[in-house]
């Protein structure tokens, strides 16, 4: 299971996702450019000591990571507010790479017509989404559960 963070703009929910990567062993890919440095005390407080324990793979381009996508032979599902299938119905593979968007604007509609599947997390009506991160721990958490035994 892969996590792919497109263009992350906000470094404390990056260093949040990174530091759940670590404890759960899920690799990360981070398609730049991204809203701040690398380096930005921010992103470093939320990752903690755990950033050194997680698989960081950075792709400097969206074309960069797709040719990377192509040579692994893997799924890209999007967690969108615009997907039509709800998460928990997804059927999921280990080798899939969930595919987080900017927390400001989400992923161009470019980049969205190339994912293989788009999940949305149910929410009530009045509400527009939630954290980056705790959308990503949601899917994740049921990837994992659905691909424990493969």
């Amino acid at each position: 299971m892969r996590i792919a963070l497109y263009q992350p703009d906000i470094p404390q929910n990056t260093g949040t996702i990174l530091r759940f990567c670590a404890c759960l062993n899920v690799e990360a890919h981070i398609v730049e450019p991204a809203g701040f440095p690398i380096s930005d005390r921010h992103f470093r407080r939320a990752g903690m000591d755990y950033l050194d324990q997680v698989t960081i793979v950075r792709h400097d381009s969206w074309s960069k990571f797709m040719q990377w996508r192509d040579s692994a032979d893997c799924r890209v599902i999007l967690l969108t507010t615009k997907g039509v299938t709800p998460y928990l119905e997804q059927r999921y593979r280990s080798t899939d790479v969930l595919l987080l968007g900017r927390e400001s604007a989400g992923v161009p509609q470019q980049v969205a017509d190339t994912a293989d599947a788009q999940v949305v997390i149910p929410m009530q009506p009045a509400m527009r989404s939630l954290n980056v991160a705790m959308a990503a721990a949601l899917v994740v958490g049921e990837a994992l559960r659905q691909t424990r035994d493969e």
